[in-house]
């Protein structure tokens, strides 16, 4: 099985890129974010036509998220308990015995924001929601757009970055705490290294230079971890002609 992960950052532009990447890649599940899209502008009938059942939550112009999947997505859950949240920014859902929560993670714009402070609060509210998931579904995958750098490796430069955001403390602490509701970094299970990233800014010629950030994450339960075969960043959509920022992330388990 193969469930990926991308960023599109708007999906009416970048459908056919996705249908190109679908059709080359043959993801059994795939979480967009970023859809940016109402839900009545979904394109069913274009996803249909490529094989997947669709849920999503969209809003016009920002955020929106969506699930595609081979087999009929169930059990679908648009809002976090509690969150007062009018942006879409969670889906789950159930595909299969696989139980899949897209995240697009809020921004924060900058330390001391108050936007910076609701990412905060709302990913404190993602965790409480992942542990009671996790309890019910042990076969978890949480992936999505994280906007957050778990670590130095995840950056181009660490010591220009220092404490930034994406990079300060307490977004790392919070993400650690998602980690510790029972999770494991699935591209860390094969690959140590620095340098590898799934978003690189659209100004600079900071693709070609590598000069990115690691940000897109798939995080899989204790159930999962055995199962995991590989775990990657597909960088060749984000050569395309008018790329997403964000490249797709792919993990393959045998089950």
């Amino acid at each position: 099985m193969k469930i990926a992960s991308w960023n599109v950052n708007s999906l009416k532009v970048r459908l056919p890129h996705l249908q190109q990447w679908l059709a080359e890649a043959q993801p059994d599940i795939v979480a967009l974010q970023e859809t940016k899209l109402t839900d009545d502008k979904f394109p069913v009938d274009e996803i249909a036509a490529m094989g997947y059942r669709a849920v999503y939550s969209g809003q016009k112009t920002y955020n929106g998220v969506a699930i595609l999947a081979k087999d009929e997505p169930r059990d679908v859950v648009t809002d976090i308990p509690g969150l007062d949240d009018p942006q879409r920014r969670i889906l789950a859902a159930t595909v299969g015995d696989i139980r899949v929560i897209d995240l697009y993670v809020v921004n924060g714009k900058a330390l001391g924001d108050e936007k910076y402070d609701y990412k905060l609060h709302w990913l404190s509210m993602v965790r409480d929601f992942v542990a009671a998931e996790i309890a019910r579904h042990p076969r978890l995958v949480v992936l999505g757009d994280f906007n957050i750098c778990r670590d130095d490796r995840d950056v181009y430069d660490a010591v220009a970055w220092g404490e930034d955001i994406f990079c300060s403390p307490p977004e790392r602490e919070a993400l650690q705490a998602l980690l510790d509701a029972g999770l494991h970094d699935s591209f860390r299970l094969f690959n140590d290294e620095a340098g590898h990233f799934s978003w690189w800014d659209y100004r600079q010629a900071a693709f070609r230079r590598n000069m990115g950030l690691r940000i897109d994450l798939i995080l899989i339960s204790d159930a999962l971890k055995s199962a995991a075969t590989s775990s990657i960043i597909d960088k060749a959509p984000r050569r395309w002609e008018q790329p997403s920022d964000h490249a797709p992330v792919a993990l393959e388990l045998t089950l």
